[in-house]
């Protein structure tokens, strides 16, 4: 009996994040030498200053120079608090994949192209680096620079790259130029922010379901996603497996594929299927939420850290179910389940984020009880009259 192995999927379907050969978004600098790239590289991360950038480059010190006693007795990792930095030395290797675990939080990585490609690249015009042998490395140019003394793209360039009339073109020290462009860059690069009413618990200490209660005359469910929807480009529900033949066509559905790991799963789920979006997540337990609050969110929004949450007075901690969850998130959040850790609270507490004072505190309150929804329905109606 013979099977047909083209049928044949080893693996489940998993939806790839965007990265390059470091990061999500990143620049490499080639076509002169490594002196210059380090000291156009360092101008652009200080005019760059409020972003979260990384450097890549290679160092042609040998062994004895670099190696610490302990590399050279067979430690495999050295780890140094330098006070002012920290420091980790290895010996392993680290491909692709550990590269981007590990460059996953930066707004951007500019990388030496004289020695590592990336996926998109500033190509600098000098004489002392032609790029002619090194076309493979030249695939999706954003900028020309001229470096001192040179004022004309070579011809092997021109017939290499396609649009290159329409690429910006800079001296190598028009720093501010190149930075704004750069700058504007990384803006065009920010994740579009869709949103996620998370309406898929089992509401035991409601003994209904709390994405069925009425506080402003529909299910709070669609209240929240009728909120949501006028900040956020595309807005779901999350729910449950048992959930969805009953929600179909009502919502665009994210089903849970993290089973009981409640809103963390939740939230991991919307990841695991659209990686490259920021999610607004509402709780459906939330039943004064105004859009004054939902805006003073996504106005305070700030893509360079992980999340962007409301402080909760009530807990003295940042409030995760009323969260913006950038992108960069998910590898984090995969990784503190991965430690044994399934509370969104505590990602936010032990990561980099914007955490904002809320106008309105009070809206942060939610509904668990049925005496909590009847004090709730209580206050809805003496705010309205």
């Amino acid at each position: 009996m013979t099977t047909n192995q083209s049928n044949h999927q080893k693996h489940g379907k998993t939806v790839r994040a965007k990265f390059g050969e470091f990061g999500r978004v990143e620049l490499s600098i080639l076509g002169t030498p490594c002196g210059d790239i380090k000291q156009l590289s360092e101008q652009i991360i200080g005019k760059l200053a409020d972003k979260q950038i990384a450097y890549v480059d290679a160092d042609h010190k040998t062994e004895e120079e670099e190696k610490s006693k302990f590399l050279r007795a067979g430690s495999q990792l050295v780890y140094t608090d330098k006070i002012s930095f920290e420091r980790f030395d290895t010996v392993q290797p680290m491909d692709k994949f550990h590269r981007n675990l590990r460059f996953n939080e930066y707004d951007l990585v500019l990388i030496n192209g004289n020695h590592f490609s990336s996926k998109k690249q500033i190509v600098v015009i000098d004489e002392r680096k032609p790029l002619e042998k090194k076309l493979e490395k030249v695939t999706d140019v954003v900028m020309i620079l001229f470096s001192e003394g040179q004022s004309e793209i070579p011809r092997y360039l021109k017939d290499h790259i396609e649009n290159i009339d329409q690429l910006p073109q800079y001296s190598i020290t028009d720093i501010e130029n190149i930075s704004r462009d750069i700058d504007q860059y990384l803006g065009d690069q920010v994740p579009e922010l869709w949103g996620l009413v998370l309406a898929g618990g089992k509401s035991q200490r409601m003994n209904r379901d709390k994405g069925l209660l009425e506080y402003h005359g529909v299910p709070h469910r669609e209240y929240l996603h009728n909120q949501l929807s006028k900040f956020t480009s595309k807005t779901f529900v999350s729910c449950r497996k048992d959930q969805k033949e009953e929600l179909a066509g009502q919502f665009d559905l994210i089903v849970d594929t993290f089973d009981d790991l409640g809103p963390y799963g939740a939230i991991l789920s919307a990841f695991r299927e659209y990686p490259d979006q920021a999610w607004l997540v509402l709780a459906v337990d939330l039943p004064i939420l105004s859009e004054e609050t939902i805006q003073q969110l996504v106005e305070s929004r700030n893509p360079c850290k992980i999340a962007t949450a409301f402080y909760n007075r009530e807990t003295d901690f940042p409030e995760p179910l009323i969260t913006i969850w950038e992108p960069k998130a998910y590898p984090v959040l995969l990784n503190f389940l991965g430690l044994g850790y399934g509370c969104p609270r505590k990602v936010l507490i032990n990561s980099n984020i914007e955490m904002i004072k809320p106008d309105r505190p009070e809206e942060l309150i939610n509904a668990n009880k049925p005496e909590e929804y009847e004090m709730m329905r209580e206050k809805i109606a003496r705010m309205s009259n």
